[in-house]
């Protein structure tokens, strides 16, 4: 699927251009994080008779899960200059981001 199927013109004149990367870097990570944390535990205890290892892996855990705070951070700020300046971003914008197909405008007008 293209990605890029929203065009400039379509969205909000308020939407900062690095709101897309936010959105995709977040949904990756995200997903990736929760798949990581399942092998963490397991992780621990093959690792727990090197204790460096052990504290090693807690601060790579730790810096990621900083980073997808900060991607939150930076996420929440973006979407509300859109809704501060009294607009709403597209459906068309999210499909683009989750990478869904894109919907046939439905509303009667």
């Amino acid at each position: 699927m293209d990605t890029r199927s929203v065009t400039p013109s379509s969205l909000p004149p308020s939407t900062p251009r690095w709101l897309r990367a936010v959105l995709i870097m977040d949904r990756a990570r995200s997903s990736w994080y929760v798949g990581t944390g399942f092998a963490f535990a397991p992780l621990l205890i093959i690792l727990d008779p090197w204790r460096p290892l052990v504290v090693a892996a807690w601060i790579a855990i730790g810096l990621f899960g900083l980073w997808l705070g900060i991607l939150g951070i930076c996420m929440a700020t973006g979407l509300a200059i859109i809704l501060r300046a009294g607009e709403q971003v597209p459906e068309s914008y999210w499909r683009s981001v989750i990478d869904f197909p894109p919907t046939e405008d439905r509303r009667t007008e």
